[in-house]
This record gives C-alpha cells, sequence and structure tokens, in this order.
C-alpha cells in the first residue's frame, strides 16, 4: 500500500511547544516497522512553528507573519533532526520537502514534485513534508496540513490517508462540549449533513479542526483514496489501521 499520514502540531508538541518525545519515538518506531512490512509511505507533518516557540523559548505562538515565520524558521530544523535521527536508529533513510500551493496546483512544478516524489519512494525513502511556512504567508494565514495531506495523497494516487488528530474522529457533536457525542465509525457520503458536522480550530498552537479534516475527506475521497482521522496520542493504532481494525472514522472513496 500507498500510505500518508498526517500528523498534527498538538500530537507531536506540548501545549509549550516542546517535542514530545516519547510520542513521537512511537510514531517513528510505527512508521519504520509499517515501511519494514512493504508498504510506501509519506508523511505530511505539522509541528514547526509550535516546535520553533519551544526552542525560542517564547511564552506563546507570535500572532504576526514574521514572528511564525521565524518561529518556523528555526522549528524545521528541529523537526528534521528529529525525525532524521529517529528512523535512522531503524535503518530508514528520510527526504524533507517543503511546499507552498503552486507546486501543487502549477502542471510544470505539479509533474516535478510527482517524479520526486515516485523516485524517493522507489529508493525506499520516506519523504517528509510540510507546508514552507518560512516564505508563504498565504500558508501560514489560512492553509493547513490536513489539505495539503489531502493533496498530497491524490498526487501520489496513494491508497489510503490517517490523519493523526487530538480527537477520535468525527462525532454527532463536539465531544468537548457535548458529553452525549457519538462517534461516527464510518462515512460512505461526504454530504451536507455530515459537512455540518465540523467545529473550530484545534489547539493553541495548530491551525486546523474539524472542518479542514472533512475538507480533507472530500479531497481523498473524490480520488478514489480512503482516509481514516484517528486519535494521534496513540500511535499504534497505525497497526489496527494496516490491520482492518475500526478505528476512529473511516471516509470511503467515492465508487
Amino acid at each position: 500500500m500507498r500510505i500518508v499520514i498526517k500528523i498534527g502540531t498538538s500530537t507531536l508538541t506540548y501545549q509549550n511547544g516542546c517535542v514530545n518525545i516519547r510520542r513521537i519515538e512511537a510514531l517513528c518506531r510505527a512508521i519504520s516497522d509499517i515501511m519494514n512490512s512493504g508498504n510506501q509511505v509519506i508523511l505530511v507533518s505539522s509541528g514547526a512553528i509550535a516546535m520553533g516557540v519551544g526552542k525560542l523559548n517564547l511564552s506563546e505562538k507570535p500572532k504576526d507573519i514574521a514572528g511564525k515565520q521565524a518561529c518556523a524558521a528555526v522549528g524545521q530544523c528541529e523537526l528534521m533532526y528529529t525525525y532524521d535521527k529517529l528512523f535512522a536508529e531503524y535503518n530508514h533513510t528520510v527526504a524533507q520537502l517543503l511546499l507552498t500551493a503552486p507546486d501543487l496546483t502549477c502542471p510544470d512544478r505539479h509533474k516535478k514534485f510527482e517524479d520526486t516524489m515516485n523516485r524517493l519512494l522507489s529508493l525506499g525513502v520516506l519523504p517528509i513534508i510540510n507546508e514552507n511556512d518560512t516564505i508563504s504567508t498565504a500558508e501560514i494565514e489560512f492553509g493547513d496540513n490536513d489539505t495539503l495531506a489531502a493533496q498530497v495523497a491524490a498526487s501520489v494516487s496513494a491508497d489510503l490517508l490517517v490523519l493523526l488528530s487530538d480527537i477520535e474522529g468525527l462525532y454527532t457533536a463536539d465531544p468537548r462540549r457535548d458529553p452525549t457525542a457519538k462517534l461516527i465509525p464510518e462515512v460512505h457520503e461526504l454530504n451536507d449533513e455530515v459537512m455540518k458536522l465540523a467545529g473550530g480550530a484545534g489547539s493553541k498552537l495548530g491551525t486546523g479542526g474539524m472542518e479542514t479534516k472533512l475538507r480533507a475527506a472530500k479531497i481523498a475521497t473524490d480520488c478514489g483514496c480512503d482516509m481514516i482521522i484517528t486519535n494521534g496520542s496513540y500511535p499504534e493504532r497505525l497497526y489496527s489501521v494496516l490491520d482492518g481494525v475500526p478505528v476512529g472514522t473511516r471516509f470511503f472513496a467515492a465508487k
């Protein structure tokens, strides 16, 4: 299988921006094992700005664009250093790709991206993708890595997209506010009723929320790729995903 895995900022880091070492180690171990079994994996990773916040000992994420870009520049180094070190322990080589919107929308640049991705995967490399927050103000202000992950999944003809989030999946209501909210295990059609279940943004260090995840589901399923939202606090759930054990919410590709 060709699998795109997206992990969010709140899953990778603590609220102060420092890396959650135990969780990222578990994530890298699970992904390495999945690759060892013959699957191709692409990791779309948030966390650069948050890690920059932690590295610079700031009390919160800056609100101005220049401040966010500075944090991204510092944090991206920390993020890739951490991934390179941990994946190397399992004999896997990583590659960094920082993308902006035109890289996936401009035909010539999109073709080069696809060619590079296919070559990296054929070489057994794990591509790690993030938005180029340091130079692209549009992505910081309006973008999110859920949508980016879905666009990547569509571009590389992935079989499955997994969004590791700070929530179990799609609920009938916001479980943080409504104790009667129930998890929806399967979605076969992204109709208006489902889209209305989207809530607001996630953690203060992240940019995404359920709205961005449903938008990602629409992109992925329209391109023939199933998508799963599950709680990234338990990276071992990736094994369940590969074994076909139901976890979180699964969005089925359009027929």
